[in-house]
């Protein structure tokens, strides 16, 4: 059984950070192993890596063979059946069409001082994109981490994948067609993210790697962070529901489920002001666990991690809500936009009872690489703007320069870097020669 927590109760404010709290990495000393496989690649480059990916994935690689070809991705689109094509192609242009609204204007203006400020975004020029990979398929994060990249102008999107055996499903090799996917690399792990890092004779180096992955991937993003650019260190996955009595109780803990089968350590916690209801949310979950292929990934997530909260009253959730800053929310409550408006850290809000979380997985638009962990308190899911870049922009005549190069003199004596007030000095005819 799930945490049952009732915030009426005088024990609820321990409990309840007990399980918010609670460490849910699967993996937590990598950080020696990940500094020795980084070095490896960096040292070593295209020999590291070939040996890595033997010993760790069990694909007896070469440098030619290291990437997917145009024509094993020519089988894979003829291998995959053509609903799931155009599900792909859906999802896609759905994306692009959310992400392409968050392209950022140029600004350039001349104030009252007569000087031209303003900045403008320029795309990366090279992204690498993490998919985790082996016995799994996710294409859906092929899609919602290129096609951002795309839409942002990157020039060169390449793609890692570990390929257990050699072999990559044929689902992602689709999705990376469909996303327009410059290069396909048979590479996982810390190795994959360190040969984007530093380049190897085989590999170009990236700016930035973005994309999900293991304890060991998630080591190797932090540890080299500033030779690349990185999105964000993903966590466990996690949902929160808040929701009330008039909800049908199956679909709830269907909804719970759908994060609870990613991992045995993501986390589901419900939020009613209804006891009733959320007995029969547990029941269903039960009920609903017993029919599912990945029943103990789900169980021991449910069990383990899971909660169940009851307040008196629903607005009581809030404070509780921005506490957790869960990485989805769904408000499966009468008026989701008045509750939604006064949230303040969520990675996602899903409005309504007709909105699960699967829907942003998939094909909803909106990107679903979000911050995990409390982290919506201070940052957001990827989108267009981690593919960009702003950079100022300064200029004027003498006009200008005579308007702010007076203070700007003080400042610097007062800072003490003379310099820095000569610069400006000189160009005042006030600087001596």
């Amino acid at each position: 059984m799930p945490t049952r927590l009732d915030a009426r109760d005088p024990g609820f404010e321990a409990a309840f950070e007990a399980l918010v709290s609670a460490k849910r990495d699967a993996e937590t000393d990598v950080d020696a192993v990940v500094a020795g496989i980084v070095e490896r690649v960096r040292t070593e480059g295209d020999a590291a890596l070939i040996e890595l990916t033997a010993d760790l994935d069990g694909f007896e690689a070469t440098p030619q063979t290291l990437r997917a070809t145009a024509d094993e991705i020519d089988a894979a689109m003829n291998a995959v059946d053509r609903e799931t094509v155009a599900a792909l192609e859906m999802a896609a242009g759905r994306i692009a069409d959310y992400h392409r609204r968050q392209v950022p204007d140029d600004l350039d203006y001349v104030d009252d001082a007569g000087v031209r400020l303003g900045h403008r975004w320029t795309a990366l020029a090279s992204v690498g994109v993490y998919v985790p990979g082996g016995t799994a398929a996710y294409p859906s994060t092929v899609l919602m981490n290129a096609v951002p990249a795309h839409v942002a102008g990157v020039d060169r999107v390449a793609m890692c994948v570990p390929a257990t055996g050699g072999q990559v499903a044929p689902l992602v090799l689709a999705a990376a067609r469909i996303a327009g996917v410059d290069e396909i690399w048979r590479m996982g792990g810390a190795q994959a993210v360190a040969a984007f890092a530093y380049g190897t004779d085989t590999i170009a180096a990236v700016d930035k790697v973005v994309g999900p992955g293991n304890a060991y991937v998630a080591g190797a993003k932090r540890r080299l962070f500033g030779t690349i650019g990185i999105d964000l260190i993903a966590g466990p996955s996690e949902i929160l529901v808040l929701a009330d009595g008039a909800n049908d109780a199956r679909w709830i803990a269907a909804d719970l489920l759908s994060q609870a089968e990613h991992d045995p350590t993501s986390q589901s916690i419900l939020i009613t002001d209804d006891d009733a209801f959320a007995d029969a949310v547990c029941a269903a979950v039960e009920d609903i666990l017993v029919t599912l292929p990945r029943a103990g990934i789900a169980g021991e997530s449910w069990r383990r991690f899971g909660g169940v909260i009851t307040v008196a009253a629903l607005s009581q959730a809030v404070s509780l809500i921005d506490r957790i800053a869960p990485e989805h929310l769904e408000l499966a409550v009468a008026d989701p936009d008045a509750v939604a408006g006064q949230v303040r850290n969520a990675g996602a809000i899903f409005l309504g009872r007709h909105v699960p979380e699967a829907l942003g997985d998939y094909i909803a638009g909106p990107n679903h690489v979000l911050p995990t962990a409390g982290a919506a308190r201070f940052s957001s899911g990827l989108g267009v703007l981690d593919f960009m870049k702003r950079t100022s922009l300064i200029g004027g005549g003498p006009e200008a320069l005579e308007a702010l190069a007076p203070a700007a003199e003080i400042l610097a004596r007062a800072e003490g870097l003379d310099a820095h007030a000569l610069s400006l000095a000189v160009r005042r005819g006030d600087g001596g020669s």
